[in-house]
């Protein structure tokens, strides 16, 4: 069998306390036609040094201006040569299998993306893995796999997950570097939308390292809500476009809702825009995250005045 080239792209930014295992991940790979690209995005804690200590034929490590995480990535791109792309984070790891069970997939679906498994690990332990499945664990046709995807109003998609045929990603465009928060959303709809489908590998597993990265509950500035805003806005776009249809709509209503109850009260302009989408779509059907505690209150009072209770507790 033919053993085609993947170009790993790895954007790397003050990630020195975690790059190096990210990389020995990739070197662990049971597949060994890889190339790996790691970009860094003018790091100040060393990272590019110790990346650096990995080059060789293989691995090869780039600097450029800080430019943030997507034009960190289409730089990569640019400089990939592989038949299949994969985009890795800098503090993520993937287990051995995962390159060599998603090729023989991508050798038998040549026009699909291919997914797979993911979950959280807390306090730099991967024993302490925990793997959540989603609806959209399974082969699915692309339409189908965002609505299945945002039916419980998830915004984040994880970019390890996924081995993508060069093709595709020149049909569907490169990242948007015009959107800091979010990007991967905006990226990964138009990217699954240009296949057929999204054929699921069941032997592919990402750890995503949890307590490190950025999100949006714990980026609450301006510039990375509006960015979010945006990228939904765009994915929705995309997304009703090629499929109009009553699930497409309720699953576009429930990212709507999700953002609402993060951003409320906060950004009120933002909230009162989403809120005016929504009157396009079907009623959202996914409810507001509470304890149960809090769940009598929030049926007396609302989700909103909950929402500004807990701002002062």
């Amino acid at each position: 069998m033919d053993k085609p080239l993947v170009s790993i792209i790895m954007p790397l930014y003050n990630a020195k306390a975690f790059v190096g295992e990210a990389i020995q991940s990739v070197i662990a790979q049971r597949y060994q036609n890889w190339e790996l690209l790691v970009v860094d995005d003018e790091s100040t804690d060393g990272s590019l040094e110790l990346a650096q200590t990995y080059q060789n034929g293989q691995i090869k490590v780039y600097s450029k201006s800080n430019s943030g995480a997507a034009a960190t990535r289409n730089f990569g791109y640019k400089l990939a040569k592989g038949q299949f792309i994969k985009f890795f984070d800098a503090d993520d790891l993937m287990n051995e299998d995962m390159l060599e069970a998603q090729v023989a997939l991508a050798m038998q679906n040549p026009s699909c993306i291919i997914s797979g498994k993911w979950g959280r690990f807390y306090d730099n332990n991967v024993a302490t893995y925990n793997e959540q499945p989603e609806a959209c664990w399974k082969d699915m046709e692309s339409t189908k796999w965002i609505c299945s995807s945002w039916r419980e109003g998830k915004s984040m998609t994880q970019p390890g997950i996924f081995l993508i045929p060069r093709a595709i990603i020149a049909k569907a465009g490169l990242w948007n570097e015009s959107l800091s928060m979010v990007d991967d959303l905006e990226f990964f709809t138009k990217t699954i939308l240009a296949a057929p489908k999204v054929i699921f590998c069941e032997r592919s597993i990402l750890y995503y390292r949890s307590g490190n990265s950025s999100s949006l509950a714990s980026q609450q500035s301006r510039k990375a809500i509006e960015s979010c805003f945006a990228a939904i806005s765009l994915s929705v776009g995309y997304l009703l476009k090629k499929s109009p249809s009553v699930s497409a709509k309720t699953s576009a209503a429930n990212v709507w809702q999700s953002f609402i109850y993060q951003v409320y009260p906060n950004h009120k302009d933002l909230t009162k825009q989403a809120e005016a989408y929504l009157k396009f779509l079907p009623k959202p059907t996914l409810a507001f995250p509470t304890s149960s505690k809090s769940k009598l209150f929030q049926s007396i009072f609302g989700w909103k005045a909950l929402k500004r209770l807990k701002q002062f507790l």
